[in-house]
């Protein structure tokens, strides 16, 4: 991000919390004010969802009222596949997303959402969208749908779980998987004979032996899922998704409708929420790690040095998948981010 960047974010940022006239034109509008709907990734419940319904609630506080936003569990408006399109059409107004779900449309997505072998933490995969550029970068990945990328929820690393034990990443060569996004491309040039199954049928994949090694979600989500029932090898960290990035993307006509105070807003709110999921999510996977081993679930931990040279074969992998300008750009800018932080 430059200087004259990261000064209008900081402008941006100060006004949502602090600028007594806006606060005062917020309550101006309150009565009448704008109202928005969005449907998020999760079921209704759920922890993800929990913390959109604090991100709408964070973004009505901001604005006094003049800005509400009513989240939708995933599906409850429209089915999930069809958020991006209904969303762009003006159905409603925003939505919750994985990048990933969309990349085989815009290859910049494959890279928005979570980078296989990449950042290892999530602080890193932040100061990439925050510091690096990547914030402008997911923006115009979204321009030409009429759709604004607002800000990422950043958070740690899905595991994989399998059927058979995976102590390196040699072990991963000529076994089944399911992976999906960037991570089927690159888990499949390691060797991995890739299926990318909904994830409503990882659970009897793994059960009737159709593949030995999954991605799904998070710890907590696996675990209620019940896969400890299927496959006894959990392996971290979770190489093919070590950090995941999931998007709040609005309608462009309807966000540029908003003044400065409510933009303010869904950034300043957006912000709180990734760090306080990620946090939340810290705590919530060595509980559930503990639950998979009085399970009988063996975790495996790869060694990092394997993991460090298989980065470095990875991107290979990574450039192949940057098929246009935009991702290019993007894998390049991870890349150097990676080398001057010593991972590459």
């Amino acid at each position: 991000m430059t200087m004259s960047k990261r000064r209008a974010f900081l402008r941006l940022g100060a006004a949502a919390l602090a600028a007594p006239a806006l606060l005062t034109a917020g309550r101006a509008r309150a009565a009448d004010g704008t109202k928005w709907r969005m449907q998020a990734l999760w079921g209704g419940g759920t922890t993800p969802m929990i913390y959109e319904e604090a991100f709408c609630a964070r973004v009505a506080e901001l604005t006094n009222g003049s800005l509400e936003i009513t989240p939708f569990a995933g599906g409850q408006i429209v089915p999930s596949a069809q958020a991006f399109d209904a969303v762009r059409g003006g159905a409603f107004e925003m939505m919750k997303t994985f990048d990933g779900y969309t990349a085989g449309k815009i290859p910049a997505h494959g890279f928005s959402s979570t980078v296989p072998f990449g950042f290892p933490d999530p602080d890193q995969y932040e100061a990439w969208f925050y510091e690096r550029g990547g914030l402008e970068l997911a923006r115009e990945s979204y321009a030409p749908a009429g759709l604004t990328y607002i800000a990422p929820t950043v958070y740690g690393q899905e595991p994989m779980h399998s059927t058979v034990p995976i102590r390196t990443i040699a072990d991963l060569n000529g076994l089944k998987g399911r992976f999906v996004g960037l991570a089927a491309a690159v888990m499949g040039d390691f060797g991995v004979a890739v299926s990318p199954l909904p994830t409503s049928e990882v659970y009897s994949a793994l059960d009737k032996g159709l593949i030995e090694v999954a991605d799904r979600g998070d710890i907590k989500a696996n675990y209620e899922e019940g896969l400890q029932e299927v496959a006894k090898y959990l392996i971290l960290p979770g190489i093919h998704q070590p950090t995941t990035a999931t998007s709040y993307v609005a309608n462009t006509r309807a966000y540029d409708a908003l003044d400065d105070q409510q933009k303010a807003a869904l950034a300043v709110a957006a912000r709180e929420i990734s760090g306080s999921l990620r946090q939340n999510i810290i705590v919530s996977d060595g509980e559930y790690l503990k639950k998979y081993q009085d399970a009988g679930v063996e975790i495996i931990d790869l060694d990092p040095v394997d993991i460090a040279e298989a980065r470095n074969q990875a991107v290979e992998s990574w450039k192949k998948a940057a098929t246009d300008n935009l991702s290019t750009r993007m894998m390049e800018s991870q890349v150097a981010l990676m080398q001057e932080l010593r991972l590459l």
